[in-house]
């Protein structure tokens, strides 16, 4: 059996915008996915809401930093044949990555980084990588996503050239959510249970091929 870790924020968490609660379990891309390869390979989803590539947000609970956490996540799911990240949304507030791509662009450099560098178990190296760039935004009236994305509406189409140029940088894998899905209106930056599907559908082939034959196993 092969393991993939889904790394990601809440559109991996399955955030439903219209409930405000999670999608059903069907409904959330990792699991999509999973289904769908069957059970020759395990999808670890591993999605946290609000969680950033590299910054701090102190007003929470939980730790969003996904550079603080990765390695830990490395360490206890290992051995892993792929990693998945979409990451960078969360990235664009202004009291975490301060608005901009070229900083989730940094951000998600480090995250290849710790998973290609980090001291893996002897006799395990390490998984291959998928980047995935979010899907840009849109607009909506909801007043508190507004303010917290609204400025950065336009930023979030440099998504895919960003995400691209890091795959590119490390020769990894690359694949833009916003060519198959599109954000919801209600609040500007989630996917509904339709287009959380259409990712996973969507992600299948390519996680299959980044996988391999069964016969290119972790050494």
């Amino acid at each position: 059996m092969k393991t993939v870790l889904a790394f990601g924020d809440s559109l991996t968490w399955g955030y439903n915008p219209e409930t405000m609660l999670r999608h059903d379990f069907f409904d959330r891309w990792p699991n999509v996915v999973g289904k769908a390869l069957g059970h020759r390979v395990r999808v670890i989803s591993e999605g946290l809401n609000g969680r950033t590539t590299a910054f701090d947000d102190h007003m929470v609970s939980a730790e969003r930093n996904g550079v603080k956490i990765l390695p830990t996540l490395l360490a206890s799911h290992q051995p892993l044949d792929g990693l998945v990240v979409m990451l960078g949304t969360n990235d664009l507030k202004r009291n975490t990555g301060g608005g901009r791509v070229f900083e989730s662009r940094q951000g998600l450099e480090r995250i290849v980084e710790i998973a290609l560098g980090f001291p893996y178990q002897r006799g395990y190296r390490s998984p291959k990588i998928l980047l995935v760039a979010p899907p840009p935004f849109c607009s909506t009236t909801e007043p508190d996503f507004s303010l917290l994305f609204g400025h950065a509406k336009d930023e979030s189409i440099h998504f895919r050239s960003a995400v691209t140029k890091v795959a590119e940088e490390y020769g990894v894998a690359m694949f833009d959510a916003g060519e198959v899905c599109e954000t919801s209106p209600i609040d500007g930056v989630h996917l509904d249970a339709t287009n959380s599907r259409r990712l996973g559908e969507a992600l299948v082939e390519p996680i299959r091929a980044l996988l391999g034959s069964d016969d290119d196993q972790s050494a």
